[in-house]
């Protein structure tokens, strides 16, 4: 009798049949782009394309006459690279080989502006760590903020919008942590060094014949920022503490930045005439380091975040942060790290850099 040989049981694998369509998907691809319709299929989307590129590559020579919009499109100019992948669906679902061709423009000028900041450039260590935070005028919560920012380790902490009571209060919480702090009108600035020469910046919170006229007292309870020295175990170092004016986007007025643009003009001129090797700017811009409003600051001053930092850094809304308007700004030091820390009781979140010198 014959005996019929039992074969082994096969297994199904999953993984194979996988890998056996992906080469066939690509096949499927490349074979629909490569036809000569495919050129022809999908101009709009390629025009898209390369409007996005353009204007990436050209947001400096937007007109910021017309309700700064050359402002409001460098404040979220980052944000303009998630239109990519949009228009690629559509170039591929148009099978549209011109499209996808011309993305290569947005795409690359977006990495070329903003592919450092998703690299992670900290490092470790560093002789100082500063925090600058807007604690929020509506804080319902100053005594667990006082608490969460002493918690940071901050050596130097700077806090912008002040109400007189809650800086009577950060002033109790935080004087065990910092022994050395100075308040001049809305901002202040905590150290756990001395600090010396103090004085307010006058950033053309008042102009004109007006604001000549009022006394230098009622000037300091609406000031918004400061300038200090920290005497560190390396050396002085100039710390600015400031409160840009506020942004508003309204219909009739578009981007309106008239008395932020002011104070940030005026603010670039104090730290121009600064004699001091080692300058340190903390505070709410208001704005971020893209807009071009900021141009002479961070031709003096770099960004923290962009040289040492991990990501966007963004910290604004606290909610759901989509700008970084809080900035660390330096000179003649070098970030080490940069950061943004956990939410407090502000809509603002805290920001961090440790320097050396």
């Amino acid at each position: 009798m014959a005996q019929t040989r039992s074969s082994a049981p096969t297994t199904h694998c999953p993984d194979a049949d996988r890998g056996d369509r992906l080469p066939a998907l690509r096949r499927r691809v490349t074979g629909a782009l490569s036809r000569p319709e495919a050129w022809q299929r999908g101009r709009v989307l390629a025009v898209l394309a390369l409007l996005l590129g353009l204007l990436l590559m050209l947001h400096a020579e937007i007109p910021n006459g017309l309700g700064s919009v050359g402002s409001l499109v460098e404040t979220f100019l980052p944000w303009f690279g998630l239109f990519v992948p949009v228009l690629l669906a559509g170039a591929l679902w148009r099978r549209s080989a011109s499209a996808v061709v011309a993305l290569l423009l947005p795409v690359t000028v977006w990495l070329g502006l903003f592919g450092g900041l998703l690299l992670d450039k900290s490092h470790p260590g560093g002789d100082l760590t500063l925090v600058s935070h807007n604690v929020s005028a509506g804080n319902a919560d100053p005594v667990g903020t006082a608490r969460d920012l002493a918690a940071s380790g901050a050596d130097v902490l700077a806090l912008e919008e002040l109400t007189p009571q809650a800086a009577a209060t950060y002033a109790k919480q935080l004087a065990s942590a910092y022994p050395f702090h100075v308040v001049a009108g809305t901002v202040g600035l905590w150290s756990r060094l001395p600090l010396s020469d103090v004085r307010p910046v006058d950033t053309g919170m008042d102009y004109g014949p007006l604001g000549a006229t009022k006394p230098a007292a009622v000037k300091l309870s609406y000031n918004r920022a400061l300038r200090a020295t920290v005497t560190t175990p390396h050396g002085p170092l100039a710390v600015y503490v400031a409160h840009l004016g506020s942004v508003r986007v309204t219909p009739r007025t578009g981007f309106w930045t008239v008395f932020r643009d002011r104070n940030a003009q005026a603010l670039a001129k104090a730290v121009a005439a600064d004699p001091s090797k080692r300058v340190v700017l903390l505070g709410d811009l208001n704005g971020t380091t893209d807009d071009r409003a900021f141009h002479a600051l961070t031709s003096q001053l770099r960004s923290a975040q962009e040289l040492a930092g991990d990501g966007f850094g963004f910290s604004w809304p606290a909610a759901f942060p989509v700008v970084r308007i809080d900035q660390i700004l330096v000179r003649g030091v070098t970030p080490q790290r940069s950061w943004v820390l956990p939410a407090t009781g502000s809509d603002h979140l805290p920001v961090a850099a440790s320097i050396s010198w």
